[in-house]
C-alpha cells in the first residue's frame, strides 16, 4: 500500500506537458514542451527540426495578451512570457534580422527558401511596396521555382489562374485580364530555362532587398516638437521617416555612427560615435514598443558588425558546405540536361531516320509503278517487232514471185511477139512495183532494227530499276533512346567608420541594362492600362522619386549626408 500510494503521489507531481504550435512559412509544427522549457530550448527544437544552422536570422514571433506583435525571448521560460493564453500555444518562425546582401550571407538552400518565401509573402500582401512592373519580372521568378523549366504542351494558357502572382492592388489598378498578366508573366518566364530552383529564389531575393521596405521594421515615434514619425529599423541602421511616407527617409543613421541606445519609459535615446555631435531622443507609444525597438537595434547592430569582419570557423564551414553542394548539383544538372539533349537529339534522329524511311518506300512503290509501265511498253514493243517481221516476210514472197512472173513473161516474149508490146508495159509496171516492195523491205527491216535496239535498251532500263528496287538505302535506325534591459552599448566601430559601401551600391536590375529598359517598357505599358482613380499615395511617391533619378542607395547616400550634429538637429526640427 505504501508503495502505491508514493507512485500515486509521484504522478501527482508530473508537470503537465503544454502543446506547443509553430508556424513557419511552409511548414507547421507541434511540439508538447514543460512549464520549464525556455525559449531557447524551444527555438533550438524548432531549427534542428527545420534543418536551419543560420540561425541568428530567425526569431519565434507571438502575440501577447494585449494583442500586440512580438518575439519570444530566449533566457526566460516560455510559460514566464506575456504569450496570449490558448490551446495550442501558437508561434510563428519568421526571419528577424535581414541580411544586407542575400547573395553573400545566405547560405544554406532551406535558409535561401525561408526568406524568398517571407518576402515573397511579403510582396503580395503590400507589406513590402512593389512597383507592377517589378511585380511581373519577381512573379516570373516565382514560377519558375515552382514548375521549373516553362513546358509549352503542359502549360496551357490559364495555368496560372488560380495561382496568388501580383500583389492585390496591381490587379485592381490595371484594366487587364487574367490571362493578360499570365501573357506578362509568362514572357519572362521563358526565359528562365534551366535556371537551379536555389538560383531562381536567390534572383529573386536580389532584386526584392532593393526595394525600399524591404527588410524594415517600421515603428511610430515622435521627436520632441511631438512631430508624428516613423522609425525605421534594417541592417543598415536607423532611418526617419515623414509620417505618411515609407518609401523615402528623411535621415539615416548608419550603425557605424552609434554608440550607444537606451530608453526610459517612453524615452528613447540615441548617443552617437561622435562625441562633438549632441544624443538625441525620440518618444514611442508604449514601454514594450521601446523594449522589441532596443532588441532589434541591438540584434541588427551586431550583424552588421559581424558582416565587417572576418567569417567564424562555423561560417567557412558552411560555406564551403554550400559550394560543394552547389558544384554536385551543377554537375547533377549538367548531367541531367546532356542525357535529355540526347534524348531529344536520338528522338530526333528517329523521325529522321522514319522520315526517310517513309520516303524510300514511296520511291520504291513509285519505281514499281515504273517498272511494270515498262514491261507493258515492252511486251508492245515485241508485238510491234513481231508484226513487222510477218509483214517483212510476205513483202518478200510477194517480191519473188514477182520477178518469177517477171521471168515467166520474159520467156513469154520469145514465143509470142504480138503481146511484146503489153508485156513490156507489164513488165515495166512489175519492175516499179518491185522497186516499190525493196524500198519498202528496206524500210521495215530499218524499222525492225530499231525497235529491236529501243527493245534492247528498254531491258537494261528494266535491270537498272529492278536493282534499284531491291537494294534499299543503308539507314541506321535506334530504337534506345538514352534518359531567427533597458540599454545597449554598441560594440566599438570606430575602425570601420568609413566602411559603408551600401550607400555605394546600385539596384540589381540596373546592373544589367536590357533588363532595366525591358521594364522600363513594360512599366509604361502598365500605365496605359492603369485606372488613376485607383493609383495610391504609395504609388505617386514611387513615381515621384523615378522621376528624381532616386533610388534605395541614392536616397541612402542622400539622407546620410553631413555630420551627425547636422542630421541630429535636422531631426530635433522635424
Amino acid at each position: 500500500l505504501h508503495s502505491s500510494k508514493k507512485t500515486y503521489s509521484s504522478s501527482l507531481l508530473m508537470p503537465k506537458p503544454i502543446n506547443v504550435r509553430v508556424t513557419s512559412v511552409d511548414a507547421e509544427l507541434d511540439f508538447a514542451i514543460q512549464p520549464s522549457t525556455t525559449g531557447k530550448q524551444l527555438f533550438d527544437q524548432v531549427v534542428k527540426t527545420l534543418g536551419i544552422r543560420e540561425i541568428w536570422f530567425f526569431g519565434l514571433q507571438y502575440e501577447d495578451d494585449r494583442s500586440y506583435v512580438t518575439w519570444l525571448k530566449l533566457n526566460k521560460k516560455v510559460t514566464a512570457q506575456d504569450i496570449k493564453k490558448e490551446v495550442p500555444l501558437h508561434f510563428k518562425f519568421l526571419a528577424k534580422f535581414y541580411p544586407e546582401d542575400v547573395a553573400e550571407e545566405l547560405i544554406q538552400e532551406v535558409t535561401q527558401r525561408m526568406f524568398f518565401l517571407q518576402v515573397k509573402e511579403g510582396i503580395l500582401s503590400d507589406a513590402i511596396y512593389c512597383p507592377p512592373e517589378t511585380s511581373v519580372l519577381l512573379a516570373s521568378y516565382a514560377v519558375q521555382a515552382r514548375y521549373g523549366d516553362y513546358d509549352g504542351e503542359k502549360m496551357k494558357p490559364g495555368f496560372l489562374s488560380k495561382e496568388r502572382m501580383l500583389p492585390q492592388r496591381v490587379l485592381d489598378q490595371h484594366n487587364l485580364t487574367p490571362l493578360e498578366w499570365e501573357e506578362r508573366i509568362v514572357k519572362w518566364y521563358q526565359e528562365h530555362t534551366n535556371m537551379l530552383r536555389e538560383d531562381v529564389m536567390m534572383e529573386y531575393l536580389k532584386i526584392a532587398q532593393d526595394l525600399e521596405m524591404y527588410g524594415v521594421n517600421y515603428f511610430e515615434i515622435q521627436n520632441k516638437k511631438g512631430t508624428k514619425l516613423w522609425l525605421g529599423v534594417d541592417s543598415l541602421g536607423l532611418n526617419i521617416y515623414e509620417h505618411n511616407d515609407k518609401l523615402t527617409p528623411k535621415i539615416g543613421f548608419p550603425w557605424s555612427e552609434i554608440r550607444n541606445i537606451s530608453f526610459n519609459d517612453k524615452k528613447f535615446t540615441i548617443k552617437p560615435i561622435d562625441k562633438k555631435s549632441p544624443e538625441f531622443h525620440f518618444y514611442a507609444p508604449r514601454l514594450r514598443i521601446n523594449k522589441r525597438i532596443l532588441a532589434l537595434c541591438i540584434g541588427n547592430h551586431e550583424l552588421y558588425m559581424r558582416r565587417r569582419k572576418p567569417d567564424s570557423i562555423e561560417v567557412q564551414q558552411m560555406k564551403a558546405q554550400s559550394r560543394e553542394e552547389r558544384y554536385a548539383k551543377q554537375m547533377e544538372r549538367a548531367v541531367f540536361e546532356r542525357e535529355k539533349q540526347a534524348r531529344l537529339d536520338a528522338e530526333a534522329q528517329k523521325a529522321e531516320m522514319a522520315a526517310r524511311l517513309k520516303a524510300y518506300e514511296e520511291q520504291h512503290e513509285d519505281q514499281i509503278r515504273k517498272l511494270v509501265e515498262l514491261e507493258k511498253q515492252a511486251r508492245a514493243l515485241e508485238d510491234e517487232k513481231d508484226e513487222k517481221e510477218t509483214k517483212t516476210a510476205d513483202l518478200n514472197f510477194q517480191l519473188q514471185q514477182a520477178q518469177e512472173e517477171m521471168q515467166a513473161i520474159i520467156m513469154q516474149t520469145k514465143t509470142g511477139a504480138e503481146h511484146r508490146e503489153t508485156l513490156e508495159k507489164r513488165a515495166s509496171e512489175m519492175e516499179q512495183r518491185s522497186k516499190e516492195l525493196s524500198t519498202e523491205v528496206d524500210k521495215k527491216s530499218r524499222q525492225a532494227e530499231m525497235l529491236a535496239l529501243e527493245l534492247v535498251s528498254l531491258r537494261k532500263t528494266q535491270r537498272d530499276t529492278a536493282i534499284s528496287v531491291s537494294k534499299p538505302p543503308t539507314m541506321f535506325l535506334s530504337d534506345e533512346l538514352g534518359d531567427e534591459m533597458q540599454s545597449g552599448d554598441l560594440a566599438s566601430m570606430e575602425h570601420l567608420t568609413n566602411d559603408r559601401s551600401e550607400e555605394h551600391r546600385e539596384p540589381h536590375t540596373e546592373r544589367d541594362r536590357t533588363t532595366a529598359q525591358r521594364l522600363k517598357v513594360l512599366g509604361d505599358e502598365l500605365s496605359a492600362t492603369r485606372d488613376v482613380n485607383k493609383v495610391t499615395s504609395m504609388d505617386k511617391i514611387h513615381e515621384d522619386n523615378v522621376r528624381a533619378g532616386r533610388d534605395k542607395y541614392k536616397t541612402l547616400r542622400m539622407i546620410r549626408s553631413g555630420n551627425t550634429k547636422l542630421r541630429v538637429e535636422q531631426f530635433e526640427n522635424m
